[in-house]
């Protein structure tokens, strides 16, 4: 039996190998992360992009001036994408798994330059089997894109730092602006790149991480002032969006909390979605960056330094959410290639099969819920058809609590084409601007004349009039009688009905 397996595994080396280096990881992605695209649900962040994508680009202009400016750019891209291709669930998510599929394949060709052959194909097969991957490349928001500018931005640097020209620097400028205007945090990736160049300029020829001819002393100082000039598009463009996005702190990160050394050690579980195999991909990766010594100065220096300014920052401001850092993980699997390519090829595709295999369970529950915890899924789509089997005209919904990072409306309206009135609303989000409509003051006048209203609440409720507050919740109480109530995953619907003696 191992035997055979040793021979299965040889010849699928002799296969890989005939290959052009970056499409086995390309078509891995693509195939891994079109598997089950639909299955789960839009969640609460992936309903903020629909509410956004679906806007015109005046109200975009809005949305980023009072809430979301730092996601505006992504907000814009997939207005433009939803124009064409729709708002289904699959619609939205292609984006990601097309961005995943690039990453991949050009992850595969940035490390045949900075390693072999070998290094970049068992890299780019390794990242294509991370549960992360599939994660963040079903997701309609702007990770994947990030994860593949900030790799299309150091191979690049890469190119021009060996073979200099303003045709290359242009690239790598292009793709490092483009990189700000969708994540601002992934740009932390430039310190490494700035490392690099510094060593390069420094070290004169065969810089560590980077082999470049050797150059005159002239040559290396017009690298650094070619780097310099090639960071200054990303600086104009995306000094704006973070002056903007820093007011905007408070309401867009309220509910992130102050960063905590426990938070690093938790940290490679978070971006691979899986603790297990986020623990064996820093352990091979810790491997492969012993073997390469200066050579692994550019992906240990993507890898380390976004996570420690991020850190650093998030001890003093509320910063630090792991997602952000997912654009790192490819350069950890690129230390991980290094690492196998010193091994037998089927021994290092072994190495890449288990990873897949430890990551299953955690890859099935993904094409459940992205919710997380995933042990608490929210139902909209169950919720919504509670309302859509039961509606009658003139029927009005209320929402408790609306001002949730939840989305209640959002999740209701995406899943129902004809929804009830959505009776408190005095003004809707896209008119505000904002993610959240605002309500009437006085609920009890806004409910006068309504005789059947469909109550969502978050969570699970036997009593759900109880569960709202404040005077929405007097003025549900006063005027109406629970009727029906369904439960499901997350959500409590009822159907409230007005009291005879009203």
């Amino acid at each position: 039996m191992g035997q055979l397996s040793e021979r299965s595994a040889a010849a699928a080396w002799e296969h890989l190998r005939r290959l052009p280096v970056w499409l086995p990881p390309a078509l891995l992605t693509l195939a891994v992360t079109v598997t089950g695209l639909g299955s789960a649900q839009l969640w609460r962040d992936e309903l903020a992009t629909w509410s956004a994508a679906t806007r015109s680009p005046g109200d975009l202009a809005r949305l980023a001036g009072t809430i979301d400016a730092a996601t505006g750019p992504y907000y814009l891209l997939m207005h433009l994408w939803t124009r064409v291709f729709g708002d289904s669930t699959i619609a939205l998510r292609v984006p990601a798994v097309l961005a995943m599929t690039v990453a991949a394949g050009l992850l595969a060709v940035l490390g045949a330059r900075l390693v072999d052959r070998r290094g970049g194909l068992f890299a780019g097969l390794l990242f294509a089997v991370l549960p992360g991957t599939s994660r963040y490349g079903q997701e309609a928001r702007p990770y994947a894109l990030a994860t593949m500018l900030a790799v299309l931005a150091t191979l690049l640097l890469v190119i021009a730092l060996r073979r200099p020209s303003w045709a290359r620097w242009a690239g790598y400028a292009a793709a490092v602006a483009a990189l700000g205007l969708i994540h601002l945090i992934a740009l932390t990736v430039l310190a490494a790149h700035a490392l690099v160049v510094l060593v390069a300029w420094w070290r004169g020829p065969a810089p560590a991480g980077v082999a470049t001819p050797a150059q005159p002393d002239a040559g290396r100082d017009r690298r650094v002032w070619r780097w310099l000039v090639a960071v200054v598009p990303v600086a104009l463009l995306a000094s704006p969006l973070l002056v903007k996005a820093r007011t905007q702190q408070s309401r867009q990160l309220n509910w992130v909390h102050l960063a905590r050394l426990d938070d690093l050690t938790a940290l490679p579980g978070g971006v691979t979605q899986s603790s297990v195999v986020g623990g064996l991909l820093v352990g091979v990766a810790a491997l492969g960056a012993a073997r390469l010594g200066r050579r692994a100065l550019l992906p240990v220096g993507a890898v380390l330094l976004p996570v420690l300014l991020l850190f650093a920052a998030g001890t003093v401001v509320p910063l630090w959410v792991p997602r952000y850092l997912v654009f790192v993980v490819p350069f950890a699997c690129l230390l991980a290639g290094a690492a196998l390519a010193a091994v037998a090829a089927p021994a290092a595709l072994v190495v890449v099969v288990l990873a897949g295999l430890l990551g299953l369970p955690d890859q099935a529950a993904l094409r459940r819920t992205h919710e997380w915890p995933r042990s608490a899924p929210v139902d909209y789509a169950g919720a919504a058809r509670v309302i859509a089997d039961g509606q009658r005209p003139g029927d009005a919904v209320v929402y408790s609590p609306r001002h949730s990072w939840l989305f209640l409306d959002l999740g209701i309206e995406y899943h129902l084409g004809d929804p009830p009135r959505d009776v408190l609303v005095t003004e809707d989000e896209v008119r505000r601007g904002d993610l959240w409509a605002a309500e009437c003051p006085q609920p009890a006048q806004c409910l006068a004349g309504t005789t059947r209203v469909w109550l969502v609440v978050s969570g699970r409720h036997a009593e759900p009039l109880a569960a709202v507050s404040g005077a929405k919740g007097d003025a549900l109480r006063t005027d109406f009688t629970v009727t029906q109530v369904w439960q499901r995953p997350g959500l409590t619907v009822a159907l409230l009905t007005g009291r005879p003696d009203r």
